[in-house]
């Protein structure tokens, strides 16, 4: 697994950028909103989205991150320079910890990636299966990940 943060503070892309978060309760459950601003990024990223080629981060992107406590995912939407919906990004986790200034997210390797116009697709299954082999995550937590309980 991975444990990732959500202010991106070591992601070497990004040259210039601010990270604001926010903990909010909705319908009795507590979730970290965290929203990056890209001032200025070394080079632009471009991925593979259902088979297009999107860029996804650039001078002036943001990506608002929403992390539900009680969840095993956590969602970034990404947006371009004019606030328009690039993607839906799903991560799925194996835990969330949702410490103000350090909230962070075990990865389980496997997301689901949706565009605005519903077309989606699920990506790096291949990457759990090279954990498991590699020792990375137990079968039981691969279970998991792919059954959303524990």
């Amino acid at each position: 697994m991975k444990l990732k943060y959500l202010d991106k503070k070591k992601w070497r892309r990004l040259v210039r950028s601010k990270y604001d978060e926010t903990v909010l309760t909705y319908k009795g459950e507590k979730i970290l909103v965290g929203m990056i601003h890209m001032h200025k990024v070394r080079e632009p990223l471009v991925v593979p989205v259902v088979g297009k080629d999107t860029l996804v981060a650039a001078n002036n992107y943001k990506w608002m991150q929403l992390l539900p406590e009680n969840r095993n995912y956590s969602l970034t939407v990404m947006y371009d320079e004019r606030w328009t919906e690039i993607q839906y990004y799903f991560d799925i986790n194996y835990s969330h910890t949702l410490e103000p200034g350090k909230a962070r997210r075990e990865d389980m390797y496997l997301d689901v990636l949706a565009l605005p116009d519903g077309r989606y697709e699920l990506v790096d299954e291949e990457d759990i299966k090279r954990a498991l082999r590699k020792g990375k995550i137990t079968k039981k937590r691969k279970r998991f990940c792919l059954s959303g309980r524990k």
